[in-house]
């Protein structure tokens, strides 16, 4: 039979050991748990920036939208002054045709 000295050596010795898991557990749980903080703040910031990515995308077609209506538009201008342009030569070629027959 062990004596009463041994006991309390192993007793000692396996209290140690448990002060000393649970101190690491302590230390891994509070790892764990500023990993919990961090890996919620790095969602919190990648759902913002899926968001101003959203937001970019829609004014991004917005304006590209709107330059091609502009880019319509000045297509447009661009055939109504063409068009007023050969109207014009047209008219200057028939008085200069009446300014040929007036001379002669």
């Amino acid at each position: 039979m062990k004596t009463f000295s041994d006991k309390q050596k192993k007793l000692n010795t396996s209290l140690q050991k448990l002060k000393d898991l649970n101190l690491i557990n302590s230390s891994q749980n509070k790892q764990t748990i500023y990993l919990k903080e961090q890996k919620n703040q790095l969602e919190i910031e990648k759902n913002q920036l899926e968001t101003k990515y959203k937001s970019l995308i829609e004014n991004y077609q917005k304006l590209k939208d709107r330059l091609k209506k502009q880019d319509l538009e000045q297509k447009n201008r661009e055939m109504i002054f063409d068009e007023k342009i050969d109207e014009l030569n047209q008219e200057t070629d028939i008085l200069m045709k009446e300014v040929d027959k007036w001379q002669t």
